[in-house]
């Protein structure tokens, strides 16, 4: 089935993202939020991403005014997916919510649209059965931020039907990503494996094996990542973490993936990470130097 229109749900980070990157691609874009200013917003954002890579010439100024054309926004839901071929939701990560939002796209979206999900640990399988179409749903989970990072991971829910999964794949490559295709157990395999590290590093924090510095400077240098598990939880934002720890720790009832007392206590507090401005470090707007929280300082 060809995939012309698509709609995204959630104009937050990972929405914008999305929406500009099928944008760029040539599909026809419907961006929906409830919240207007939200919208007007990632607009904004997805103007200025544009104008980077116009400056970084990956595209032209053509370019980046065919993508924004290609963009239209909308409040409402049952609206904005009324011509939808493909529909990717990337709500706040919150079981109800994105249940709540499975709900609406089922009754409002055409017999033929595939319900995709951008969920980073909830489960295909318990989206899906809210729906009379489990077999046209299915996970789309992209990295941040989308239009740098090449991976997809495309999760099969229990019912997912091999077509709908070959043709999210196909798509996924149109878009200059790389598809990895995983099947529905909680956190998947990317934050099956990479919440657990992170969990790691905050217990070595918390337990005062080394300081906030020296844990992402060895996994840096040490370990060949870009950024080290701290930093790293700062940008993906505690509350996430947590999150995704006790989807984890719910979903396979394991000790190992229980969620570190410290980081409770910070998402607790309000430190979410960049978003909220401090975590393990603390994040001035305009500037890209990389402070250590002072409550992590010696």
């Amino acid at each position: 089935m060809p995939i012309n229109n698509v709609s995204v749900i959630g104009a937050g980070t990972m929405g914008n993202g999305i929406a500009h990157v099928f944008a760029q691609y040539g599909f026809s874009v419907q961006l929906i939020d409830v919240n207007a200013a939200q919208l007007e917003k990632a607009l904004q954002t997805i103007s200025k991403n544009l104008d980077r890579q116009v400056a970084k010439a990956a595209i032209t100024e053509e370019q980046k005014a065919e993508t924004l054309a290609r963009l239209t926004t909308e409040t409402d839901i049952a609206k904005g997916v009324a011509n939808a071929d493909l529909v990717v939701e990337a709500a706040t990560e919150n079981a109800e919510l994105k249940l709540n939002i499975f709900r609406q796209l089922d009754a409002a979206a055409p017999a033929h649209t595939i319900l995709a999900s951008n969920t980073s640990s909830i489960s295909i399988t318990k989206i899906a059965a809210v729906t009379k179409r489990p077999e046209k749903v299915i996970g789309m989970h992209f990295m941040n931020p989308v239009p740098v990072m090449k991976l997809v991971e495309i999760i099969n829910g229990y019912a997912t039907d091999a077509t709908v999964s070959e043709t999210i794949v196909t798509l996924s490559k149109t878009l200059g990503k790389v598809p990895c295709v995983v099947n529905d157990y909680p956190g998947f395999i990317a934050n099956k494996i990479l919440m657990p590290m992170i969990n790691e590093a905050i217990c070595s924090l918390y337990e005062g094996i080394a300081d906030v510095e020296a844990i992402d400077t060895i996994m840096k240098l040490g370990m060949a990542h870009p950024m080290g598990p701290l930093q790293l939880a700062d940008f993906i934002g505690l509350d996430v973490c947590l999150s995704i720890l006790q989807v984890l720790h719910d979903g396979f009832g394991n000790p190992k993936y229980a969620p570190c007392p410290l980081l409770v206590n910070m998402v607790t507090a309000g430190k979410l990470g960049v978003k909220s401005g401090e975590g393990f470090y603390t994040y001035t707007p305009g500037s890209k130097e990389l402070v250590v929280s002072s409550r992590f300082k010696k």
